[in-house]
């Protein structure tokens, strides 16, 4: 049997912020057969992970290019891959069956096929919806729980800010801090993410920082005995300004610096005579460095869910035709939560 499948390409490397003109819609005729002896899966895809990350593959030359396979640079014309939950639809390979339920890194596509290294795991649970396991019980939720728990070793009533804090990360590193007895105060770019912060998330603070002139003080207004742990999610002067408010032996955990993403010229440059004797500690990271804790995290994260002590925040888009928008939408500040794309229903 033959379909028609969309996808989406990239035209040209992106420099600098994306927009839709970026991208194109491009269809193909699609077999759901595979060719005899074949080990690969034929997956249709259910819900795509929406995640800022993708921009610096999509750049001729990042940084990035060289640290994990998952950020390998993209080639203009050839479908994008990412994180995404599909169903198996045909299979060559005995560890996987039709109608199975598969997370991995496939294309931006209605159909996909997949080899068996791709594919991170099957999905057992239909306990919560599909989309948790891209965002609160996938590798933002990783990223959130190890982040702030590895790294940055939190104690009760210790005071925490996080960066970009309605967002896929950002919004789960509070609700944990809040969990564990901590003083929380997070960032946003508009006053109706501030209130959701503030009345729906249970942050102690907030407030909107494109109405703050001068982040440095900000925070001293905010933390005025200085701040213990920041959760980074955006780099450049907000870093700055966080290290600036650090107290002795304060912890900074770098999941993103969205704001330098973008723009060539942004760097972030925290005083280092602050770290040296402040005794800062600064560490980036990804989540698959902790795989070795996903259990632990899933575990804990779960019970949480079960017990009504964390919400989740979803942003969702329907088709494969809303990908560049929502995609685009990452670096307008145009999303709240964990930005999905549904293109089809379980």
């Amino acid at each position: 049997m033959e379909v028609t499948n969309k996808y989406i390409v990239i035209k040209k490397h992106i420099e600098d912020a994306p927009k839709e003109s970026h991208f194109e819609i491009k269809t193909e005729p699609f077999s759901l057969s595979l060719e005899p002896g074949s080990d690969n899966v034929i997956v249709k895809n259910l819900c795509i992970s929406i995640d800022p990350y993708l921009i610096n593959r999509m750049k001729s030359y990042s940084a990035s290019h060289k640290s994990i396979s998952i950020t390998a640079p993209l080639t203009p014309g050839e479908a994008i891959d990412a994180i995404i939950i599909g169903k198996v639809v045909a299979s060559g390979n005995a560890k996987f069956g039709k109608d199975d339920l598969v997370l991995g890194v496939f294309t931006w596509a209605e159909y996909s096929v997949v080899k068996e290294q791709n594919i991170i795991r099957k999905l057992e649970s239909s306990e919560f919806p599909l989309t948790y396991h891209l965002g609160i019980l996938g590798f933002s939720g990783l990223s959130a729980y190890a982040g702030f728990f590895e790294i940055c070793k939190p104690q009760k009533g210790e005071k925490v800010f996080v960066s970009a804090a309605s967002g896929s990360v950002g919004n789960i590193v509070g609700q944990y801090a809040k969990l564990l007895g901590c003083y929380v105060v997070g960032c946003a770019g508009s006053q109706k993410k501030v209130a959701l912060l503030k009345e729906k998330l249970g942050f102690d603070d907030a407030f909107n920082y494109k109405e703050e002139r001068d982040l440095n003080s900000t925070l001293k207004r905010y933390f005025p005995d200085g701040i213990d742990i920041y959760f980074d999610n955006v780099g450049g002067e907000m870093l700055e300004a966080a290290v600036a408010n650090m107290k002795a032996f304060g912890r900074v955990s770098v999941c993103g610096v969205i704001s330098e993403y973008t723009d060539a010229e942004k760097r972030a440059s925290p005083n280092m005579i602050d770290v040296v004797y402040k005794r800062i500690t600064i560490r980036g990271f990804l989540a698959t460095d902790f795989l070795n804790v996903f259990a632990e995290f899933s575990t804990k994260t779960l019970d949480y869910l079960r017990n009504g002590q964390l919400e989740v925040i979803e942003d969702k888009s329907l088709g494969v035709e809303s990908i560049p928008s929502a995609f685009v939408g990452l670096f307008n500040g145009d999303n709240v939560g964990k930005k999905v794309v549904v293109l089809a229903e379980e």
